[in-house]
């Protein structure tokens, strides 16, 4: 190690305490981590573009270091999937440094990295205190059935107030509105299992129909509208 004159010539003093790393939970442990492949979790992180006009939820499931299971869900512009296709290629396989430096295609992708890391980091992870943590498909389970990501669309303006036209339960339908004209439930189509049915050869009239509920007092509605055309 090259060192100036004035520091070599000082006079070398020994060091006393020993302080390692603070130690981080991490699946069912603490750990003091002084290596990349001390680091284990299972967190989430959000990112966003520099003109934030889109947004990723980023997904990881890292054991010893190197991630093994990656989600990316995106929204708010159409060049983020393909991003996101390219990012779900990239990661698995990556040490946490690595996925760090490299470029993940989209700007929100890259932040959301960088968030996750921290968390990660830090012993912030979903699965600090799980034993062993979580197992390889836990990001999937967060889909749910259908392995659609939970999305929620809505659109108000003061002249023509709210229209809910995605929600957890799928594609928004109808509004069931009040004498008052309020809100007070929907009609909708879950589309990732109407999918899933259609693929296994349901006829689409069948699926659409028995992927088809409400939601609230729909059936108690004075009036129903077509969010998007009413």
């Amino acid at each position: 190690m090259q060192c100036t004159n004035k520091l070599n010539s000082m006079t070398c003093v020994a060091k006393g305490a020993q302080h390692g790393p603070s130690p981080i939970p991490q699946e069912g442990k603490w750990v003091e981590s002084k290596e990349i492949k001390d680091i284990s979790a299972f967190t989430h992180g959000v990112g966003w573009c520099a003109p934030q006009q889109g947004a990723c939820k980023l997904t990881l499931n890292v054991k010893e270091g190197i991630i093994q299971e990656a989600l990316i869900e995106t929204i708010g512009c159409s060049g983020m999937t393909h991003s996101a296709a390219m990012a779900s290629e990239i990661l698995p396989g990556k040490t946490l440094l690595e996925a760090l430096n490299s470029d993940l295609v989209c700007d929100a992708i890259n932040t959301a990295m960088r968030e996750l890391f921290l968390q990660i980091a830090y012993g912030r992870s979903q699965s600090a205190f799980s034993e062993n943590g979580l197992p390889l498909g836990a990001g999937l389970e967060d889909l749910g059935n259908g392995y659609c990501s939970q999305v929620a669309t809505m659109y108000g303006s003061l002249p023509k107030g709210p229209r809910y036209l995605e929600m957890a339960e799928g594609y928004v339908m109808e509004l069931g509105l009040d004498k008052n004209d309020e809100i007070i439930g929907y009609k909708y189509v879950n589309v990732g299992k109407m999918m899933e049915d259609i693929r296994n050869d349901v006829d689409p009239k069948e699926a659409l129909n028995k992927n088809t509920g409400t939601y609230g007092r729909f059936e108690d509605a004075a009036k129903v509208i077509d969010p998007r055309k009413q």
